[in-house]
């Protein structure tokens, strides 16, 4: 990573996973570009703690559902800072339909947000890339990629589809940028769940252990860092996708 202008953007940087890489990345001397669409005060809040702390972040709103905001993102971060050299597409539409239940309004929302996005700003940071460094995009997915259920269909068919564009991208950007993937397990409930049906659900883990926070951002170094690895994705997710000691899963609530 020597000799690379750090600067990042982070998608859904306010909150939860995007909030924990972009404060250790910071610390680690990262100029953030924090994205965030209606969690404005907190990625507000979020970039006045690491400018307390002598980092630099500033703050970028855009709704992924609409096409004209994703593409001047990185044009705007581009404006006000300077190129990037790591994009992490992190920000996620997370709502549950089974094909059932599934819409167009269901498929549409997950499909823009979960794979159009992070393609175009793909294609956006591969044409400001600086040949003569490596760039790295990271996407975060979802362990379920690799353990498929009925539940949260169209949301799964976007991670899906964007696992294989992690892979394409791999291919078709090297060797001037890195694509790899982050396959997060049961790091925190989500809107459905209570406390009990999520410490149910990393129970049944064949580790039987909850991610912590560290355990992401140290997967983010590992990728930043490994200038070798390209087209993978890390499933951190104590071996839920393995699925063998979840045979209670379809009575959890996910």
């Amino acid at each position: 990573m020597t000799n690379h202008p750090k600067i990042v953007l982070i998608t859904g940087a306010a909150v939860r996973i995007g909030k924990w890489i972009a404060e250790s990345m910071a610390s680690d001397g990262w100029s953030v570009a924090l994205h965030c669409n209606t969690n404005y005060k907190a990625a507000e809040n979020l970039a006045e703690k690491i400018r307390g702390q002598g980092g630099i972040a500033e703050v970028f709103r855009a709704n992924l559902a609409c096409e004209d905001d994703v593409e001047k993102l990185i044009p705007q971060v581009v404006q006000s800072m300077a190129p990037i050299s790591c994009l992490i597409n992190n920000a996620s539409t997370f709502e549950y339909d089974s094909s059932e239940s599934a819409t167009r309004s269901s498929w549409d929302l997950h499909m823009e947000v979960n794979l159009r996005a992070p393609f175009v700003l793909s294609q956006n940071f591969s044409k400001i890339s600086n040949r003569t460094t490596q760039g790295i995009i990271i996407n975060i997915l979802d362990q379920r990629v690799w353990n498929i259920t009925p539940h949260y269909i169209t949301y799964t068919l976007s991670k899906s589809g964007l696992w294989v564009l992690t892979q394409s991208l791999a291919l078709d950007l090297a060797p001037h940028i890195r694509v790899n993937a982050i396959g997060p397990g049961p790091v925190l409930p989500n809107q459905r769940q209570t406390n009990y049906d999520f410490n149910k659900q990393w129970e049944n883990t064949p580790l039987k252990r909850q991610i912590s926070s560290e355990e992401i951002t140290n997967t983010v170094k590992y990728i930043l860092n490994t200038p070798s690895l390209t087209g993978q994705m890390l499933a951190i997710d104590s071996g839920q996708h393995l699925g063998w000691s979840m045979p209670a899963t379809s009575e959890l609530v996910e």
